[in-house]
């Protein structure tokens, strides 16, 4: 944790480091740095599987953004999530940012679906800053829990199933995430689909 780091210096720090495997937030002159272990890639890694899953099934188009690192000069704020897309049925490519926001990607796709593996507790509280960027929904996955949060009124509310994905009751899906050293990726991906099309009412082949 660093206080008292100038604009121009957390956009050094970004340059310096390229972002890859390393995760930085910034509020107004204070920069966290964090860097993420092997497990906190494997479930980071793993739900990505299961949120294609998801788009597939539900005959979505998904941006996958990565750890694109999200940021406003006016709001003196920055973080790079651990990852986001963008995620839009066909005819409805709407982006969901605030509109007061300047933001500074290197392209105009914003994310609307962001996800946080939370095994390492933050001293910042990232909620506000995605809230002041736009961010639609967030996952956040912690000791084998998963919470699914939306944007209302400019603060996150819990929910228990995801406005992305057809109001699925997206908390069943940490069991799939424990199932994954008996059944390995390729079996959890499969079992995951399997229970995606039961909910939708989708006739198995």
């Amino acid at each position: 944790m660093l206080r008292n780091i100038s604009w121009k210096t957390f956009e050094d720090i970004l340059a310096d480091t390229g972002v890859a495997g390393v995760r930085l937030t910034y509020e107004r002159k204070t920069l966290e740095i964090l860097m993420p272990n092997l497990l906190h890639e494997h479930w980071n890694r793993l739900i990505e599987l299961l949120i294609f899953v998801l788009a597939e099934e539900l005959n979505l188009e998904i941006v996958p953004l990565g750890s694109v690192t999200l940021k406003s000069q006016d709001l003196q704020i920055g973080v790079v999530p651990d990852s986001c897309y963008h995620i839009y049925s066909e005819g409805n490519k709407k982006n969901s940012p605030n509109p007061d926001v300047k933001f500074e990607l290197q392209n105009t796709t914003l994310p609307n679906l962001l996800v946080e593996i939370d095994l390492d507790s933050s001293a910042l509280d990232k909620f506000p800053i995605y809230a002041a960027l736009g961010v639609a929904e967030i996952w956040r996955y912690s000791q084998g829990i998963l919470n699914i949060y939306q944007l209302l009124d400019e603060k996150y509310i819990q929910c228990h199933n995801s406005p992305t994905f057809a109001q699925l009751p997206l908390i069943g899906v940490p069991k799939f995430l424990e199932e994954s050293p008996k059944l390995g990726v390729r079996g959890v991906v499969r079992s995951f689909r399997q229970w995606v099309r039961i909910m939708l009412g989708i006739n198995q082949k």
